[in-house]
């Protein structure tokens, strides 16, 4: 009996299974025949197959595009291209995290993105478990926070971005950064913004950055319970604000954060962020060798 009879044979679930659940290729002329089958069950399967094509069409196309920074790259001869990115700007408390990874060429993983579009918490650490298994070399940085109160938060991305490029056990031909640039970096380097939604590198390199950094959190929460850490991360969520009005401020506070200066009744920060000594503290701490 041909493959297609023996597979009419069975069961509308048991097709189901296949083809959909599993993803077994659909040998040619079955969904013609689930089109034209008369029971509702088996044109219902048919659409649902076309529909997944259609999908993972758009998907292969979305990932392409993905990858055109570092196709353009690959071709002008930069074999290895990293991408980096941080989290943990906005946050009251906390570290800022930054992610390096370097990607085989052409590397597509259904459902790479901008971690900031990936809502669920579980498909991120899902991705980033896979990320760490396929990459040439992954790694992160931190920037505490008493280095985000002294330099203030924009050059203290700067200083974990420059510790997870410099934490990298493989030196890249090109780095790719989330809108901005690397000091001290070694390797040539773009900064592309909104780059995390738009280079497969940075995105990957993104989900690195938010579920280290999401782990440190939780570990924190263990640590002051009464806060939520473990569901806000640090953000100004409401919750948060009344922890922190209620219970005070703790050591792991910015506090060059204005929510967290009126908690403490301090004077507002200087508004003027890169002044001169700010600048050249920032400068000294960023070439200082990683301990």
């Amino acid at each position: 009996m041909p493959l297609l009879d023996k597979l009419l044979d069975k069961s509308i679930p048991e097709l189901k299974h296949l083809f959909l659940d599993r993803g077994r290729t659909v040998p040619k002329g079955l969904l013609e025949a689930l089109e034209s089958d008369s029971r509702q069950g088996a044109q219902h399967l048919a659409k649902r197959i076309r529909e997944r094509w259609r999908s993972n069409r758009s998907e292969g196309q979305r990932l392409h595009s993905l990858l055109r920074f570092e196709i353009e790259l690959w071709t002008e001869g930069y074999t290895t291209v990293a991408g980096v990115d941080e989290a943990g700007m906005a946050p009251l408390a906390g570290p800022v995290v930054a992610g390096a990874v370097i990607l085989p060429q052409h590397y597509k993983l259904r459902g790479l993105n901008d971690s900031k579009k990936i809502l669920d918490r579980e498909t991120r650490e899902d991705l980033a478990k896979q990320i760490k298994r396929d990459a040439v070399c992954w790694s992160f940085g931190f920037a505490e926070v008493e280095e985000i109160d002294r330099l203030n938060i924009y050059h203290a991305g700067l200083l974990a971005m420059q510790r997870a490029f410099q934490a990298l056990s493989c030196l890249p031909d090109f780095v790719l950064v989330d809108a901005r640039r690397i000091p001290n970096c070694p390797s040539p380097q773009r900064g592309i913004i909104h780059g995390d939604a738009l280079s497969a590198s940075i995105a990957a390199a993104s989900i690195i950055a938010k579920t280290t950094r999401d782990a440190h959190m939780l570990a924190l929460d263990s640590l002051y319970s009464g806060y939520g850490f473990a569901s806000h991360k640090g953000y100004p969520t409401p919750e948060h604000c009344r922890a922190l009005k209620e219970l005070g401020a703790l050591p792991i506070h910015r506090r060059s954060f204005a929510r967290v200066r009126e908690v403490l009744e301090l004077e507002p920060v200087q508004t003027q962020l890169f002044d001169d000594k700010q600048t050249d503290a920032a400068a000294e701490a960023m070439a200082a060798p990683v301990q």
